[in-house]
């Protein structure tokens, strides 16, 4: 958006009731404030903030900006410091809020989103009991919000998210607290908000928080949905997003690892903008490393030691030392191996699903360097490369059931992203009969991926079975993550 236009469209909204109500204004401070903090500017963010304070110190707007503040500057340093340190503040400000006009549709709002904000957050930290108890609030504030103002399309944001997350939940302590409160979400139904929030919000009044609508939007697409349109979606709906964003440099090249374009997060982090004004966010370090070492380049290792040294966080950490292990082994140091997995067991914590396979793997024995190569390619998206290791390989090379039972799982994955259909599920079906009764993903996994398969060539009967295999199959690892992947399956295939 040019400048000019930027002006307009910001004059037109101070000029709008919807940004002048009451005592919750969304003026030019805040307007500032917020764009600030998307852009992961919280420095910037905090000045427009005090300004405020100075100048209208009962807009109860401010203690919202100021909750995004605290959000990000906890997701940004994972750190548990920071998280005891400023969780504290969340009833002073649902105090401030809630002491303004009703009658403003900021008011159920605010609340709403500062309790989310903290679900989210506290998800992080194994607060389980208390992150449910706040989306319960956050439901029924915006249930409620949305009744007294149905054309407040900012309610969509919110229940958007509620309705994703929870309608595809693995099962777990946050589900069972959500379960005890009666509260169900619908996959499908918080991705059409998300969707029409993300065509509509810039041709509206609301176009300020387009980023925001699109951060939870990349994430519901990627890491609940698991949608095979989130790297699609999100570079779409990242494009207009200005390039002085951190926040989009996180975005995209978190999207472009998790769906295999390793290649393009690598450019995107390195063209990232940095200085001194953008909030510190070494993770970004942590991608780098995973990106570099997708394509097997084990300068890698420079990324991995970077975020270490930075982090101030408890997650991740256990998943660095284990990358910086295999480094070690790809370069033939099996002493130094042994010890990046000695580290990765001892070291950091386990709230994070990553920390807690980073240590079992580390536990349990030095990986064999053939079916490691071929991962880390696979993941890259180097599927030519991920083959050529394997395409030579039989059962009978590998010694042990482990082994045997990766070297199908990795083919069947290679197969499928290869369009190799029938390869594929050979390929997989392979894997169940061998792994089945092991405690590592790949049998369970290769049964969600079958059924994928046969969903896509609308073979319902074989796509149920395979999905009931995967969810007949238990005390593996990633369990109620798979578990879950294959009900929506179910799901999907009951509309």
């Amino acid at each position: 958006m040019n400048k000019s236009f930027r002006f307009f469209v910001t004059s037109a909204l101070l000029l709008s009731p919807l940004f002048s109500l009451a005592n919750f204004d969304f003026n030019n401070n805040c307007l500032n404030a917020y764009k600030s903090i998307f852009e992961l500017k919280l420095g910037n963010a905090r000045a427009y903030i005090s300004t405020e304070k100075k100048q209208h110190p009962h807009n109860s707007i401010i203690p919202l900006l100021e909750n995004y503040v605290d959000y990000f500057t906890i997701l940004t340093s994972e750190s548990k410091a920071d998280f005891d340190r400023l969780k504290g503040n969340k009833s002073s400000r649902l105090d401030q809020v809630s002491d303004d006009d009703k009658n403003s549709p900021y008011y159920l709002y605010a609340q709403a989103e500062i309790n989310l904000q903290w679900a989210l957050i506290r998800g992080r930290f194994g607060e389980y009991f208390n992150a449910a108890m706040e989306v319960k609030r956050a439901n029924s504030l915006l249930q409620e919000n949305n009744k007294k103002f149905p054309n407040f399309h900012l309610n969509l944001k919110g229940l958007g998210l509620i309705n994703a997350v929870l309608g595809n939940l693995p099962d777990g302590a946050l589900k069972t607290a959500l379960s005890t409160f009666g509260i169900k979400g619908n996959l499908q139904s918080g991705l059409n908000m998300f969707e029409k929030l993300a065509d509509n919000l810039p041709k509206s009044s609301y176009e300020p928080f387009y980023e925001e609508v699109v951060f939870y939007y990349a994430y519901v697409l990627t890491d609940v949905a698991h949608s095979p349109l989130a790297y699609a979606k999100t570079m779409k709906y990242t494009e207009r997003i200005a390039d002085t964003s951190l926040l989009k440099s996180y975005l995209q090249s978190y999207v472009c690892i998790k769906n295999s374009h390793s290649d393009e997060a690598i450019a995107i982090l390195a063209k990232r903008p940095e200085g001194g004004v953008y909030q510190p966010f070494p993770y970004l370090d942590y991608l780098e490393g995973i990106a570099h070492l997708n394509k097997l380049d084990l300068n890698a290792g420079t990324y991995f030691n970077r975020f270490l040294q930075a982090t101030k966080g408890v997650n991740f950490v256990k998943d660095a030392y284990l990358h910086l292990g295999w480094i070690s082994l790809l370069k033939g140091d099996k002493a130094g191996y042994t010890a990046f997995a000695a580290k990765a067991v001892n070291n950091g914590y386990t709230y994070m699903e990553k920390d807690k396979q980073a240590k079992s793997e580390a536990a349990s024995g030095t990986p064999t360097i053939d079916l490691l190569k071929s991962r880390l390619l696979f993941d890259g998206g180097y599927l030519s490369r991920a083959l050529q290791i394997l395409d030579d390989k039989k059962e009978t090379d590998y010694t042990n059931s482990k082994d045997k039972t990766e070297l199908n799982y990795r083919l069947g994955r290679i197969y499928d992203d290869l369009g190799k259909d029938d390869q594929a599920l050979a390929a997989y079906q392979q894997t169940v009969n061998e792994g089945k009764n092991l405690k590592y993903y790949f049998a369970a996994n290769a049964a969600v991926q079958m059924g994928k398969v046969y969903e896509r060539r609308k073979n319902i009967v074989k796509a149920k079975e395979a999905f009931n295999t995967a969810i007949a199959m238990k005390n593996h690892e990633f369990e109620s993550s798979i578990e879950s992947q294959a009900k929506a399956g179910l799901k999907r295939l009951a509309n």
